[in-house]
C-alpha cells in the first residue's frame, strides 16, 4: 500500500502545479490591464486547466485515503 500512497501523492502535487499555473496565468492577464472581454477570454481558457489540476488533485487525494486505510 505504500505504493498507493506515494503514487497518490505524486499525482496530487501534479494537480497542485497545475493550480499554481493557472493561478500564475490568471493574475498575467489580470496585471496586463486587458479589457473586460479579453479578460474573460483569457480566463476561459485556463478554466479547462483550472479544473483538470482540480481533479488530479482529488483523484490523488482519494488515492493517498485508500492506501491508509487498507494499509
Amino acid at each position: 500500500m505504500d505504493g498507493l500512497i506515494w503514487s497518490g501523492a505524486a499525482v496530487s502535487l501534479l494537480g497542485l502545479i497545475g493550480l499554481i499555473l493557472s493561478i500564475i496565468r490568471v493574475q498575467r492577464a489580470r496585471k496586463a490591464n486587458l479589457s473586460d472581454e479579453e479578460l474573460r477570454l483569457a480566463v476561459q481558457k485556463v478554466l479547462p486547466l483550472n479544473l483538470g489540476s482540480l481533479f488530479l488533485s482529488v483523484i490523488g487525494l482519494m488515492m493517498v485515503i485508500v492506501g491508509i486505510f487498507l494499509g
